[in-house]
């Protein structure tokens, strides 16, 4: 990236910086297990709680309500109180909320469990990007710390995938629920002890805004957190709807049992190389627009070959590895592009919202979206339409951040 090294009010020395980047993505990881442990889960759920197919989709999209109403005054608040002190609460009410859903006697509870996790996991996650711009000097290694940052749903989500059936089986899905509790208290308490308090202290700017009303209306007048914001809901709406069809479509094809779950849990892990990808390109100053103009191309492609191509499951399979795999590009080139976009550091957590916020509200609008086309075709052979059109508007929002990038103060 051709941004200028920066001084930041709580940097740390490269060393420490890069040991808590890894922590915070490493806790956001651990809340990414909440996210993917349903899925597996929900046979069992419907054997022993009798949940319903429609209670299992709101099970589903529930995790994402919070941040499809909250995401951006929760990015204000992080931005007045601080990244670590929203991130730590976050953490105790996922842990909570997981513990209390592990002692659910009905639906009704397990729901009200489930939105008190979804509140969690976006407070945990949210303030993420806006830590590691406070911690983290070094532009390259801040762009890689933010590309690693973007994987932590993949790999959380595929963990949980490929994990959890054997595990539920083994324990049952109560004392998974209580273990993955156990997890998130412990990512707390390990975030508190390897970041300290004292260091993280807000912006200048931030302490001397005396309302949210200014921080939001620069934050929502500025053309950089909507173009990242619409890249992220255009991205994540097909992305879920592809991989999360992904078990149904070879179903029907006549796979089952084990096999399903490896090529579920590949499907979503291999998004992480995406991400990461994203961060060692910025860093070694590949532009951001090309690196969403391939991703979302590829993502175009890959779904084409990917429900077009019928009756050759190999090469499906390998489009949807495509699709999800360069597709990744995308959260970890939005992620690195908030940082420098936002207009100003005082704004870097509303403007992860504000993406968090369109994120969730595309992940919740393109499923059902995808099984309309879907339903109208009579077979998923037409799904390329939906997510096509998707890729093609990503291509634009790609050619205008890479605009406002070029434009961009080299300090910020």
């Amino acid at each position: 990236m051709r941004e200028a090294t920066t001084a930041h009010p709580t940097a740390e020395p490269p060393e420490q910086a890069v040991r808590q980047a890894a922590l915070v993505v490493l806790v956001g990881m651990s809340c990414a297990l909440h996210v993917g442990k349903l899925p597996v889960a929900i046979p069992v759920l419907g054997r022993e709680l009798g949940v319903t197919l429609l209670q299992a989709g709101f099970l589903l999209s529930l995790i994402q309500l919070a941040g499809m109403t909250l995401g951006l005054m929760v990015g204000l608040m992080t931005d007045r109180v601080g990244p670590r002190r929203v991130m730590l609460a976050g953490l105790v009410a996922l842990g909570m909320g997981s513990g209390l859903g592990a002692l659910s006697t009905s639906v009704d509870m397990l729901l009200f469990t489930r939105l008190v996790e979804g509140m969690g996991f976006l407070l945990a996650v949210l303030p993420a990007p806006g830590l590691l711009r406070q911690r983290v000097a070094h532009a390259p290694t801040l762009a890689r710390a933010l590309g690693w940052w973007g994987a932590y749903m993949p790999v959380g989500t595929a963990l949980a995938l490929l994990l959890g059936a054997p595990l539920m089986a083994q324990v049952g899905w109560r004392w998974a629920w209580a273990g993955l509790a156990v997890v998130s208290l412990l990512a707390a308490g390990a975030l508190r002890r390897g970041i300290a308090p004292e260091a993280m202290g807000l912006p200048g700017a931030a302490r001397g805004t005396p309302t949210l009303g200014p921080r939001l209306a620069r934050t929502l007048r500025a053309p950089g957190p909507w173009l990242l914001a619409i890249g992220f809901f255009l991205y994540s709406g097909q992305w879920l709807a592809v991989v999360g069809f992904l078990p149904t479509i070879y179903s029907q094809a006549g796979y089952a049992g084990a096999l399903l779950g490896v090529l579920t849990a590949l499907a979503a892990g291999i998004n992480m190389a995406g991400n990461i990808g994203a961060g060692w390109w910025l860093a070694r100053g590949a532009r951001p627009g090309v690196l969403l103009a391939v991703a979302y191309a590829a993502m175009g492609i890959g779904a084409l070959v990917a429900f077009g191509a019928q009756g050759q499951p190999v090469l499906q399979y390998a489009a949807v590895l495509v699709f999800s795999g360069v597709g990744g590009l995308v959260p970890g080139t939005l992620f690195g592009l908030a940082v420098v976009l936002a207009p100003g550091q005082d704004t870097v957590s509303t403007t992860v919202g504000w993406m968090q916020q369109l994120s969730s509200l595309g992940q919740f609008v393109g499923p059902p979206i995808v099984a309309w086309v879907a339903l109208l075709a009579g077979g998923w052979q037409l799904t390329w339409v939906a997510t096509g059109a998707c890729s093609v508007l990503g291509l634009w929002v790609a050619f205008r951040l890479q605009v406002a990038w070029r434009r961009r103060p080299l300090a910020t």
